[in-house]
């Protein structure tokens, strides 16, 4: 690389200036969600708490759907980085324990980061609409790609279009084809019903509990999640065909 080329790869001291100072703001909002929930987000909150003026924040985010974006991203990247992290954890195990471990970081960072959480999946923000296919999207599919990898680890493509799932419509058959990419080829439609229908139960109970609906099972909603995603597994994986050598067998505990 030419010096040339190396210092206009250099950020400019004004540049640098201003990722600091967006990710002040961004630091800001997340606090400012904590303490007071997503719906009350406002970017005169948010100035007021960094001690500059609406006008001033301005020049960072143009508005408030902008700044809720970045967000909604950041927010997705690091539950993903948490679902990410789990399963890396228990990387010397088997696919079906790194699996059940990913599903205790999504719920861990859930219960931890409970505004966040409810700005992801709460109500939605009123007269928000998220970019079309953009950063909040991508961020999204890299988590599903996580728990795809985790649950299917090991059985090929034809094994997972032999799934039973009884009932699959050619419809939505159809509208499953293109959705899930899995390799060089796209998830079978029968694996990726499996999926959605994992994707609903694990979600659901994480929902439940970070809008406090299982309160009443107290310090036992741990064991009760761990018990749910175990039977969830072994549930799918009995619908898969195994191969002959016993290849991709549920080991759980």
């Amino acid at each position: 690389m030419s010096a040339d080329a190396h210092t206009t790869a250099v950020p400019t001291l004004r540049q640098r200036r201003r990722a600091v100072a967006t990710q002040e703001i961004v630091e800001a909002a997340e606090s400012y969600i904590a303490e007071h929930g997503p719906h009350a987000l406002s970017l005169r909150g948010v100035a007021r708490d960094l001690g500059m003026t609406v006008q001033g924040l301005y020049h960072y985010f143009p508005n408030r759907d902008a700044l809720v974006t970045v967000l909604v991203t950041k927010a997705y990247r690091d539950l993903a980085d948490a679902v990410s992290e789990a399963a890396d954890a228990a990387a010397d195990e088997s696919a079906a324990l790194r699996f059940l471990a990913a599903t205790e970081g999504y719920r861990r960072w859930a219960i931890t980061h409970v505004e966040r959480f409810q700005l992801l999946y709460g109500a939605p923000l009123r007269h928000y609409a998220a970019p079309h296919d953009g950063p909040t999207t991508q961020a999204m599919r890299r988590m599903c790609a996580i728990f795809q990898r985790e649950m299917f680890d090991g059985f090929t493509t034809a094994q997972l279009a032999a799934a039973d799932t009884r009932g699959l419509s050619s419809a939505l058959q159809a509208h499953l084809e293109p959705l899930f990419p899995h390799g060089p080829q796209t998830l079978p439609p029968p694996a990726s019903a499996l999926l959605l229908g994992a994707w609903g139960h694990l979600h659901g109970l994480v929902v439940l509990e970070v809008f406090g609906h299982t309160s009443f099972i107290g310090e036992h909603q741990a064991e009760i999640f761990h018990m749910a995603m175990r039977d969830l597994l072994e549930d799918i994986h009995r619908r898969i065909p195994h191969g002959t050598d016993g290849d991709s067998e549920t080991v759980l505990g």
